[in-house]
């Protein structure tokens, strides 16, 4: 079995992240400021490993479809397909072709390998299916969903519900929900038509029959099975609020979706945290205190508690995170640690200026450390630290108001291009 994700010479040591924390998180977030860049990933990767090794952790979930991370998970648990088909067919937004991410599946699959079922390490995504240019069909999450039911509930009652072939009528081709340009142009998007509206009637129904029936459902299927049946529920009302925005023509659609997003993947977080069965009293066939903590991986601003803000051609736009959604429920449950990084030559990202917080962090000798955030926060007294611009679109900088909310830094001094010295 594989010890080693990778010999790194940049290391985020695991004891000193769990020094900074006031307990026992059951979500430690790992925010990354930029995308696309496998040394973050590898001082990720290392994190978990330690994580795991030293620290109990069990699971990680990165900023990826909730429903491909399906395929992943199967893989990395029970050998099920092949390390190519999980790269391929289980991360969105383009994540399975990164080299990192393939070495963190590698290793999570060596890392199981003959160990019982309730010790392995497990993957999760917690995006919505959602891509920067728009949503899937809502077809796979409501169809699974009926699938769960279909063989746990009476016929009759979910006939009465809902029927598969009612289901498959409303849905209709799944390039209607896919149009290339709805994103830009909302009367390409099927959100807002009769059948829409009908499905998302039926698809609260269902998430109500399924609650309803929780009991008997709880009592006959596998935990894995109850969360994969809870989270094709939430998957499903997601997406088709988030298709219904799609087709909003007023000036709040993107903070709609925007918001929805974020929404989506909180709530997919507060279930692998436990939170949803705490939150109706019910844990299902095991209980949340039993689980164990979580490592999650997304950029910075959906996991910082702090109100995200970014413009849209030229258009202010605020919303709440994932984060800051999921740290007003849990506490102290949650933990985050935003990472920031000294450069990115090879994206034209140069030494920070001095007055930054990234520069005061790049004078110092170490490639690679995390440092208590409020702690830093507190040294610059009355003169707080500029924020940093950066000349890449694709890169953003800690802002330095952010500090007080967050528990740690982790400053990642030179980031190289892959192969790069």
């Amino acid at each position: 079995m594989a010890t080693d994700i990778k010999d790194l010479t940049h290391a985020v040591e695991a004891t000193a992240v769990m020094g900074l924390l006031r307990g026992r998180p059951r979500l430690l977030a790992l925010g990354e400021p930029t995308h696309g860049e496998d040394a973050l990933l590898d001082v990720r990767n290392e994190l978990f490993r330690q994580l795991v090794e030293q620290q109990g952790y069990r699971t990680i979930t990165i900023e990826s479809d909730c429903l491909r991370g399906l395929l992943v998970d199967a893989y990395v648990t029970t050998g099920a397909g092949t390390l190519d088909e999980a790269m391929e067919k289980g991360f969105s937004h383009g994540w399975g072709a990164s080299t990192a991410n393939r070495e963190l599946v590698r290793w999570m699959r060596a890392f199981n390998d003959g160990r019982p079922e309730a010790d392995r390490v497990r993957f999760a995504g917690f995006d919505g299916p959602l891509e920067i240019t728009g949503a899937e069909s809502p077809r796979e999450a409501l169809t699974a969903l009926h699938g769960y039911l279909s063989t746990r509930v009476d016929a009759d009652l979910l006939d009465a519900t809902c029927a598969a072939a009612t289901l498959d009528r409303l849905l209709g081709p799944d390039d209607r929900w896919t149009h290339p340009d709805a994103m830009t142009d909302p009367s390409r998007s099927a959100g807002r038509s009769a059948e829409a509206a009908e499905l998302r009637l039926l698809a609260d129904d269902l998430v109500a029959l399924l609650d309803t029936q929780g009991p008997h459902l709880i009592a006959t299927s596998s935990r894995d099975d109850w969360d994969r049946a809870r989270l094709y529920g939430r998957t499903a009302t997601g997406l088709l609020r988030y298709h219904y925005w799609m087709a909003d023509t007023s000036p709040e659609r993107m903070t709609q979706l925007v918001s929805l997003r974020d929404r989506m993947m909180a709530d997919n977080l507060l279930a692998l945290a436990g939170a949803d069965a705490d939150a109706v009293g019910a844990a299902g066939p095991a209980a949340p205190a039993d689980r164990a903590p979580v490592l999650v991986h997304a950029h910075n601003g959906h996991l910082q508690r702090g109100r995200s803000t970014m413009r849209m051609s030229g258009v202010p736009i605020e919303w709440w995170s994932a984060g800051a959604i999921v740290s007003a429920q849990l506490g102290a449950r949650y933990a985050f640690l935003a990472t920031a990084l000294g450069t990115i030559r090879h994206r034209g990202v140069d030494a920070p200026p001095r007055d930054t917080v990234e520069g005061v962090l790049y004078a110092r000798p170490e490639e690679c450390s995390v440092v208590d955030a409020r702690g830093l926060a507190a040294s610059f007294g009355d003169l707080p630290p500029a924020p940093r611009v950066s000349p890449w679109f694709g890169y953003a900088p800690l802002d330095p108001a952010h500090l007080a909310d967050v528990e740690g830094v982790v400053f990642v001094k030179d980031v190289r291009e892959a192969g790069g010295v």
